[in-house]
């Protein structure tokens, strides 16, 4: 007879956001899960204070060491690492681990912000500043908070999820003057046309939308890119007092 498969240890994210059925309440639970919330942002908010130019970058956990995509991210987080930017991921394997160890290799932080999973994929060894969330939503607001640009590599559906939210927040001006840089132009491509044929032809998104992602896989190019948004980003943002 088969053993039982061992149950799926539950996240904080799961209790947070699944009912387990009739009858069941999360509201006894509340008060203490919206002060672990807060906590958990103030920790966050306190660990990366000191950040002020960064990068995050994004792409696949299961992208080996031997692929040109690996290859590339090093690279590229390594040139903007030259530039003075520190560089933020999820802080896994992969897309992940090459950028961190491209920011060592500069000389500039090494961030991983890291998720509770049921299914841990651990820390890189190239992470020099390392934290760890409970919740997605808390994540993936230091992702943004701390960054100036994205730059998107192949992923999964975490990838486009941070992909995607990019968009939207700055489609509804939430934040502005921000880059988002598809590399693995062969990849994105067909991204790009199905924007352009399914959503822009169609009206459902401006002509503006449709310039907000840049393709491009030269690390120069890429650098000077961000560098140029940056610059612009600094001279025209003015923060409300609140």
């Amino acid at each position: 007879m088969p053993e039982p498969t061992p149950p799926i240890p539950s996240t904080c994210d799961e209790q947070l956001l699944c009912s387990l059925g009739p009858g069941f309440s999360l509201a006894g639970s509340d008060p203490g899960r919206l002060a672990r919330i807060r906590d958990e942002v103030a920790y966050g908010f306190a660990a990366l204070a000191e950040i002020e130019n960064a990068v995050s970058i994004f792409g696949s956990a299961r992208t080996p060491p031997d692929h040109p995509h690996y290859k590339l991210a090093r690279a590229i987080a390594a040139r903007l690492g030259a530039l003075g930017f520190d560089i933020i991921t999820g802080g896994g394997p992969g897309i992940m681990e090459a950028a961190n160890l491209g920011a060592r290799n500069a000389g500039v932080r090494s961030i991983g912000l890291g998720i509770e999973l049921a299914h841990e994929l651990g820390t890189n060894p190239f992470v020099d500043l390392k934290l760890r969330f409970n919740y997605f939503f808390v994540r993936k607001l230091m992702f943004v908070r701390y960054a100036s640009a994205f730059v998107v590599f192949p992923g999964g559906f975490g990838t486009l999820d941070e992909l995607f939210e990019a968009l939207t927040l700055i489609q509804t001006e939430k934040i502005r003057h921000f880059p988002i840089v598809l590399t693995g132009s062969q990849h994105w491509s067909g991204l790009e046309r199905w924007i352009r044929e399914r959503l822009l032809e169609p009206g459902m998104v401006s002509a503006d939308d449709a310039e907000l992602l840049v393709l491009a896989d030269d690390p120069d190019e890429i650098g000077e890119l961000i560098a140029h948004w940056r610059h612009r980003q600094l001279e025209t943002y003015r923060p409300s007092p609140s």
